[in-house]
């Protein structure tokens, strides 16, 4: 139940700004923002030691980066034939998306470029692509600024109306907000920072990334949660 802010700028010239917020298993074995694909020279992400995936990941040779954010599966794909979705993240910035009938379990796989930003959605049954437009969006399990999901109808004005500043900390209007989205508990639906617990998954936040997408750069920063399911103030590097 991860979530992704992210604004598309109305030119390509300009940057795409996103903010993503990981939930997962506290026991589930991970590795920080880092190089950890000797096969894939110049990537940096967030690594699923288990599987070996990316839950984020970034090229700054191909100006790319990918998020994987789970979704409800409908598929009847058996256990052992199918494969991680963290894959997906680290094919997209190599430039492959997902085909039509990835053999995964349910996602949404938000890509990012200069100049374009979109989800690429796999429920088990069906593959959809969905162009993000211009402007302040959020993501979550479900749709682009899902209109039944409690967090993104809470709290996506107030993402909209605390646009990103000049600079290198271009996101601190963003952190604000989330730190005030962590007032409500990490038990409310409306939470960002979260305890799935309750929904019967056992996930917690842990880790919250800034990333700046534009034409001559890729920069990610990231920093962890000194206690899963609780927010603190973070420094992002």
């Amino acid at each position: 139940m991860c979530t992704v802010i992210i604004h598309v700028p109305p030119s390509a010239a300009e940057p795409a700004r996103l903010l993503a917020v990981r939930d997962e298993d506290p026991a589930r074995p991970w590795r920080p923002l880092g190089e950890w694909w000797p096969e894939r020279p110049g990537v940096v992400g967030v690594q699923d030691v288990r599987a070996g995936g990316a839950w984020l990941a970034a090229d700054p040779t191909t100006r790319r980066l990918a998020v994987l954010l789970n979704r409800a599966d409908r598929g009847e794909l058996a256990a052992d034939a199918v494969i991680s979705r963290g894959v997906l993240a680290l094919d997209s910035v190599a430039g492959r998306s997902p085909g039509e009938e990835p053999p995964t379990r349910g996602f949404n796989l938000l890509e990012v470029s200069p100049g374009a930003a979109r989800v690429v959605s796999w429920d088990g049954a069906s593959r959809r692509i969905v162009r993000i437009p211009p402007g302040t969006h959020m993501i979550a399990h479900d749709e682009v600024d899902d209109p039944a999901t409690a967090r993104i109808t809470h709290w996506l004005e107030h993402f909209r109306l605390s646009a990103p500043v000049d600079g290198p900390e271009w996101y601190a209007p963003w952190l604000a907000v989330l730190a005030r989205s962590a007032e409500l508990g990490p038990l409310d639906d409306r939470a960002i920072i979260r305890d799935n617990t309750p929904h019967g998954y056992p996930t917690l936040s842990l880790l919250v990334c800034a990333a700046s997408v534009g034409p001559d750069a890729v920069d990610v920063r990231a920093a962890d949660l000194p206690v899963p399911g609780v927010w603190s103030p973070l420094t992002l590097r």
